[in-house]
């Protein structure tokens, strides 16, 4: 049997200021008729991924696209076709939104989506776009447990909603305590923790996760069966390695130097934006970027192809006192 051909689409998720995301139904003469899915459409001979979004979403949609973040790289494997998604997000365009190809039209709240049925290839992405742009890492034993308790309490009443528990050097009996009690904290206000490294204790404190390092991206055999799985990368080997044991994301990193490593001088936004680019085995999954970061740069990071961004210190100065 002749293998499927690969169609290259370039797709966007559309996104308005509240929050809320585009979705078309697909039409009753193409393939998944009715099926729902993100505006794009086949890159053509010679057309780069945006350049295709672009033309796309005029087309579609009557709107000119202003600003197109490139995002993630996805693959499906459909019956007919093997597809090789480019999927941007779009926060910014001119024009009124008219369109021409699809049945319906829905603006949907990320994860909560209403409609059905999805393409099958949508899973993993909606699954990545609700995960918050910003990844706050404890600091407990540098500050103290009870002071980074209080930051955290404060932050999470703020709006952060993923925390990864990173506390190597903390007492393993107060290491577990502070673990109970951090993961209990952040699911009172329905956010998600992840514990480093250890996955024991991840699994002893409920957390919904753990956070794997580069060690162990390279002798564990399989994913370790949380919910949430991540991982910490540097090079696009390991990026690679985290892909294929289907980590949920990764972080990236240093991009700059670091309280810790002063010396360093970090791998800068080019070569950051270069590991996610498209002359790279591109990862399939989103990525943080870290290392000497402040909130202040989560919309440089995502021009770059970075989800969002991840911290230690910065992540708690709002909440000092």
């Amino acid at each position: 049997m002749k293998a499927p051909k690969t169609v290259h689409v370039a797709a966007a998720v559309i996104e308005r200021a509240d929050g809320k995301f585009l979705l078309g139904q697909r039409a009753a003469d193409t393939v998944y008729m009715g099926y729902w899915e993100f505006p794009g459409g086949k890159i053509e001979a010679g057309e780069t991924a945006h350049a295709a979004l672009v033309r796309e979403l005029h087309e579609e949609l009557g709107i000119t696209v202003i600003r197109a973040d490139p995002w993630l790289h996805r693959e499906h494997h459909y019956e007919h076709a093997h597809v090789h998604l480019n999927i941007f997000r779009v926060r910014e365009w001119r024009g009124e939104m008219t369109d021409h190809v699809h049945s319906a039209l829905s603006w949907e709240t990320i994860g909560q989506t209403q409609v059905t049925p999805m393409l099958p290839a949508n899973a993993p992405v909606l699954a990545a776009l609700a995960l918050p742009d910003f990844y706050g890492i404890t600091q407990a034993a540098t500050i103290g447990v009870s002071q980074q308790l209080l930051q955290l309490r404060a932050a999470l009443e703020t709006g952060l909603r993923l925390v990864q528990i990173r506390e190597a050097t903390l007492a393993t009996a107060e290491r577990e305590k502070f673990a109970q009690a951090a993961v209990a904290l952040c699911h009172e206000f329905g956010a998600r923790a992840l514990v480093n490294s250890d996955i024991a204790l991840a699994k002893k404190c409920a957390a919904d996760g753990v956070h794997l390092n580069a060690q162990q991206l390279s002798t564990l055999g399989s994913r370790p069966a949380f919910p949430l799985v991540a991982a910490s990368c540097h090079t696009a080997a390991e990026l690679a390695r985290a892909a294929a044991m289907n980590c949920d994301f990764a972080v990236l990193g240093p991009v700059k130097p670091t309280a810790t490593h002063p010396t360093e001088s970090g791998m800068g936004w080019g070569n950051f934006s270069a590991l996610l680019s498209a002359g790279h085995a591109t990862p399939p999954l989103p990525i943080y970027a870290i290392g000497g970061l402040a909130p202040a740069e989560l919309d440089h990071a995502r021009s770059v192809g970075a989800h969002g961004i991840a911290a230690i210190r910065s992540a708690w100065a709002a909440t000092q006192t």
